[in-house]
Parts: structure tokens; C-alpha cells; sequence
């Protein structure tokens, strides 16, 4: 899946979606790294922080992560100063939304 950030958002990018939220970087293949952005594994899947001129956050369409420990990874984002917001709209799903230093919207579930 692809997000988009604003043009020199790589450093940001790292911190979050590497430190906060422990993704793996992965390395782009050279013929798009010229391009910017950064991409990093999530099992099987990838997440792709792609740039984009004139950005604007995705604040409804959002991937959703699967997480083992959703309230270590909430108090972890809230301690870096991220929003976390708990979500009780579907019975017997335990999940909260937060956004990426961009503003784009992200939904973390229990595993």
C-alpha cells in the first residue's frame, strides 16, 4: 500500500512509520530511489511513502495494521506526541486510529 508525503518528508517518514511503529526499510530499487520517499516491510506487505507535489493528508482513506499489542503501540505513539484515538464502533474489535507526521490517517487493530 502506498501513502503519500510531502516532498523532504524521508527523515519523518524513518522516524515514524521505522521507529514508532517498528517497520523494517526496505531499499527501493535505484531506477525509483531518485524519486524520494521510503518503503518498509510489514510481513509479507509493504508500506510505500511515496512523494507527492502539492501533498494534502489522507484523512478518511487509511490503511489498517494489524498490531499484537495495540495499547503498548498507542501509549508509545501518544508518548512521541502522535494522536491516538480509541474506536469502540465495532463490537469486539479493540482498535485506534492515528496519523503519521503527514496527517494521513492510520487504523491499528488487535491482532
Amino acid at each position: 500500500m502506498q501513502v503519500a508525503g510531502p516532498p523532504g518528508c524521508e527523515a519523518d517518514a524513518r522516524a515514524f512509520y521505522g521507529d514508532l511503529l517498528g517497520l523494517r526499510e526496505v531499499a527501493k530499487p535505484p531506477s525509483l530511489a531518485a524519486g524520494g520517499g521510503v518503503w518498509f516491510a510489514l510481513g509479507e506487505q509493504a508500506i510505500h511513502v511515496g512523494i507527492e507535489e502539492g501533498f494534502h493528508a489522507a484523512r478518511k482513506a487509511h490503511p489498517a495494521l494489524a498490531c499484537s499489542d495495540p495499547d503498548a503501540l498507542a501509549d508509545r505513539l501518544h508518548a512521541a506526541g502522535a494522536p491516538v484515538r480509541w474506536d469502540a464502533e465495532i463490537p469486539g474489535v479493540r482498535r485506534f486510529y492515528t496519523a503519521d507526521p503527514f496527517g494521513n490517517r492510520l487504523e491499528i487493530l488487535a491482532a
